[in-house]
């Protein structure tokens, strides 16, 4: 018997797997951001870091371990809901694109429903993606610091610019979100279908979950990482820096060129994979859960 994935239970197990893959992955974005928006050393000055590991040791280093995961309660808290709203999404989109129940999605409707997911998840993570880089990049050992915490943080950002400063740089995430989540559902959905063949034991469909949900992190970020640099510098840039998001574009060009789009790309490679299997471990087991507790929602 046809397991049934309806829009709600991708809701209810993306939820599980969001909040699973965040709390695994937080260090390395920390790094991600820092090593973003660094700025380029003036000549005969030293970079600030070195690279990854050189990041991750000066991090600890000046902040102790609660250093990699500082600004974590942000996305925590929104990691259950967003991630619940992609799946959902995602979903929802293949229902729609479904002629019957017996439909088999190509890759462009898996790439299309998957960018149907981007768009929505984008405009809902856009502010929780603001104040998680601001406090990444925020010094908790000054005397005078200027945040207390993601609530503090929020509430400053609206009485300096309203909603709209609330919102900023949220443009670039939707650039990102939707070729990248097109690109991150297509490829696990591929992957997958090409790896388990019929009547798989469980322990080789978890095997291939884990390296088609890896893969597909991966692939989401060679994808979605020049938005995300662009995105990122934005958000943390003191104000008057930049005009918008295309003034970011041309002045990092001007400085660094394209490998500037790519600042950061070791460390979220490293974090995607297990991120992202361990993502759709938990997506894929709470649908086999609800498949047996809840089996015609």
């Amino acid at each position: 018997m046809k397991e049934k994935k309806s829009p709600l239970k991708y809701f209810i197990c993306g939820g599980i797997g969001g909040l699973l893959g965040v709390s695994l992955g937080y260090p390395m974005d920390t790094i991600k951001v820092r090593l973003q928006t660094m700025p380029v050393p003036k000549p005969g000055e030293e970079t600030i870091y070195t690279g990854m590991i050189d990041c991750a040791r000066k991090t600890i280093k000046m902040d102790g371990v609660k250093g990699l995961f500082r600004g974590i309660l942000a996305p925590l808290a929104v990691a259950a809901p967003v991630n619940a709203v992609n799946f959902f999404g995602f979903g929802i989109a293949k229902k729609l694109i479904e002629k019957d129940s017996d439909h088999i999605h190509s890759m462009s409707e898996l790439f299309a429903a998957g960018t149907f997911a981007g768009l929505v998840t984008s405009v809902l993570v856009g502010p929780s993606e603001h104040i998680k880089c601001l406090l990444q990049l925020h010094d908790d050992n000054s005397s005078n610091p200027k945040y207390s915490g993601a609530v503090d943080c929020c509430k400053k950002l609206y009485a300096e610019g309203g909603i709209k400063n609330v919102f900023k740089g949220t443009g670039a995430t939707i650039l990102r979100d939707i070729p990248a989540a097109g690109t991150f559902f297509m490829s696990y959905e591929t992957l997958k279908e090409i790896l388990v063949p019929e009547n798989a034991s469980g322990a080789y469909d978890m095997l291939a979950t884990i390296f088609s949900g890896g893969c597909a992190g991966c692939l989401y970020w060679l994808v979605g990482m020049p938005a995300d640099v662009l995105k990122t510098r934005y958000q943390t840039a003191p104000p008057g820096k930049y005009k918008n998001v295309r003034d970011v574009f041309r002045k990092l060009m001007a400085t660094e060129g394209p490998s500037g789009l790519y600042h950061g790309l070791a460390p979220v490679l490293v974090r995607a994979f297990p991120v992202n299997a361990l993502t759709f471990v938990g997506f894929e087991i709470g649908l086999k859960v609800c498949n047996w507790v809840i089996p015609d929602l």
